[in-house]
Parts: C-alpha cells; structure tokens; sequence
C-alpha cells in the first residue's frame, strides 16, 4: 500500500547469522539495526550476549542494545512499545528499519498486535517469580499445567520470562493465558508492512556456529566479563535472580568463578546449553514464522 512503510525482520537462532545479514541490509539501504533479542537489550554482558561490536555500531547505527539496567524488568509488552518508538524515529530521519533478533514472540507481538492481556501489578510477578526461584523450573512448569494445559503443551518448558508471564496472568485474572491469546489480538500497525527473513542453517551448521562462536567469546576475554558481573552480584548492585543470569553460558562460567566446576566443563555446559536453545529456536521459528 502507497503510504505503508516497509519494514525489514530478520529472524532465526541464536549463531545463524542473521545479525551479519541485517547489518548487510543496513549498509545497502541505509537502515538502522534495530535490536529484538531479550537478552541483548541490557548492559553488563555485551559480549556473552553477542552484542554488535564497535566496528559494526560504526558501520549503521543500532538500537535497543544495552538500552536496560540489569535490574529491569521487560516484556513482549514493553519492547513493543519501544521498538515502534525506534522505527518511526528511523522513519522521520530517512532511515529503513531493520528489526533483528531471536525472541520470535517480541516479533510476533510487532506484527501482530498483542491479546488484550490486562496489565498485572508488580507484586504479583515478584511473587511468581519468587515461587519459580524456591521450587524451581520444573515444579513450577508442572503447576502451571494443571492451570493451563492447552498453553503448557505448546510452551517451551525452559523458557523462565514466558512461564512467569503466565503464571502471574493467571492469579491476576484468574483466567489462564490461552483464553486471552484465544482472543482477538489488538494493536496491529496498519501504516507498517513487514518483509520478513527467517535465517535456518542446517542444524549440524547451526552446532558448529554456536561452538565457534562460543570459542570465540572465551579467547575476547568472556569470563572476565561474567566475573566482573558476578562481583557486581556479590556486593549487590546487581539482583541475583536478574535477566541477565539466565543468559546462555552465565551459570555454568559463574559456577567455575565460585570453585564449584573446571573450566572445560563449565565451557562444555555452555555449549551444550547454547546448541540446545538453538534448537528450540528453530523449531519455534519453523512452526511460528
């Protein structure tokens, strides 16, 4: 349509490749990157998160990166909300947008619109994360089950932020979250189109990516960067149970920091952990987008 703007979403894993492709589309149309990857929107952990480099943030500019204290609190919701603020800012100043990550449910909330969830008040996500953090992932995905089994049975078992998500919805509410994602979704931006690009190497190649790269972060110096945010923790300027520990690799290098592994299996642990949300990703990808 004459008066939509286009905007570019480069999707895929975690070590496919896309944030090469979305800074090449950048270059050649004169674009902004614009970040949707959870992890990648707070400070602390550039490199473990796989952050652009300098050279690339000299190349075109991009957005959303480290834009958040490591205590902060964000959603499907909130980045919505500030994606759309980088894109018709990138609009106004001549820019393309270029959308790039692997949180495919920040993507789908773009395109889509988002159910008409009511907003929940603070306390209650302190107390649904606080119960996740004292039975643990698995106890609460099996609670959450009972509640909401249609929902749990497409859910990612190991995915922390979404499984809290529903958790509070549904003690806010006391409706489970698939009755309101059965809803019709709300807020889909009818001035913008999307030309959408999933990156999906085979997965043998998506392994020897996620390995190398890992390889790569640990001779930059990576854990002296996990062990300085690990001090941050210590002397608490930095919540224990922020985003930012659940990046892939966080615990198993934190672990060796504090004595409890060897370095080669806190590496091995990180690989294994990288590959296996890789996975996930592409089949999320494939089945959603």
């Amino acid at each position: 349509m004459p008066n939509k703007t286009c905007i570019y979403i480069i999707a895929g894993p975690t070590a496919s490749g896309k944030s090469a492709r979305a800074l090449d589309i950048a270059i050649e149309t004169g674009g902004v990157v614009i970040n949707a990857d959870s992890m990648q929107l707070y400070d602390g952990l550039a490199m473990l998160t796989a952050q652009p480099s300098e050279a690339d943030c000299d190349a075109a500019p991009h957005r959303l990166y480290g834009c958040l204290t490591p205590a902060a609190q964000t959603n499907a919701v909130s980045w919505r909300e500030m994606a759309l603020t980088e894109i018709y800012t990138a609009r106004e100043s001549g820019l393309v947008p270029v959308v790039v990550g692997g949180t495919g449910f920040y993507l789908k909330a773009l395109m889509e619109g988002l159910s008409p969830i009511p907003e929940v008040p603070e306390e209650v996500r302190v107390l649904s994360e606080d119960l996740m953090d004292s039975i643990g992932i698995e106890e609460f995905f099996k609670q959450l089950s009972e509640i909401d089994p249609d929902w749990c049975a497409e859910a990612d078992p190991h995915n922390r932020q979404r499984l809290i998500r529903a958790f509070e919805v549904y003690h806010h509410t006391k409706k489970p979250i698939s009755y309101w994602q059965s809803l019709p979704k709300v807020g889909a931006p009818d001035d913008l189109e999307f030309q959408v690009e999933v990156i999906s190497p085979e997965r043998e190649v998506l392994y020897q990516r996620c390995d190398a790269r890992f390889d790569q972060m640990m001779a930059s110096g990576v854990l002296e960067e996990v062990a300085t945010f690990d001090n941050l923790i210590e002397r608490g300027f930095v919540p224990s149970s922020c985003p930012l520990t659940h990046a892939l690799g966080f615990r198993p290098l934190q672990q060796h920091l504090n004595g409890e592994m060897d370095l080669d299996t806190a590496v091995m642990l990180s690989k294994n952990e990288t590959r296996h949300y890789a996975k996930r990703q592409s089949t999320w990808f494939r089945h959603q987008m």
